[in-house]
């Protein structure tokens, strides 16, 4: 459902921005990027299946560049699943750097951002709920909320 009003999301404490993907550098190869999605369809089910891993919510895009955006509870629990012998993360991490990544036909990236409480501001106009959104809580725009810096706490 799009909400065609102004709104904002607020997420309580700290919490992580973590962007992962993958680019296809050679489209042919499909025996080498298809493994890549599956696993990410993987651990994504996985994390879903236990919300106390930490993940609060993620969102997709496609092309030949694929990202995912992922809110996280706090750095120790992204870092520990990313450790973890038990998660569908390490396995999939090893298989691409023992097979995949030796030809150069897919490529990974990821980029971590550890946001403390209030520091982040975001708006949300004629939306679905999305984002930040789903993972926190959204509410409308109103008083100094309604700039960026008004809901960066003015800064």
């Amino acid at each position: 459902m799009i909400n065609k009003e102004r709104m904002t999301a607020k997420l309580e404490g700290d919490f992580v921005l973590f962007l992962i993907g993958m680019r296809i550098n050679d489209f042919w190869k499909i025996h080498r990027w298809i493994p890549v999605i599956t696993a990410m369809g993987r651990m994504l089910k996985e994390l879903y299946s236990n919300p106390d891993l930490g993940l609060l919510h993620h969102e997709m895009g496609f092309g030949r560049t694929f990202i995912i955006v992922q809110y996280w509870r706090s750095l120790d629990q992204l870092m520990d699943y990313a450790k973890s012998k038990d998660s569908e993360h390490l396995p999939a991490w090893k298989d691409f750097n023992n097979v995949i990544s030796k030809d150069g036909s897919v490529g990974i990236w990821h980029e971590t951002y550890a946001v403390t409480d209030g520091n982040y501001e975001n708006i949300y106009s004629n939306m679905p709920h999305f984002g930040m959104g789903k993972a926190g809580i959204l509410e409308r725009v109103h008083g100094k909320r309604e700039s960026a810096r008004g809901r960066l706490g003015g800064v």
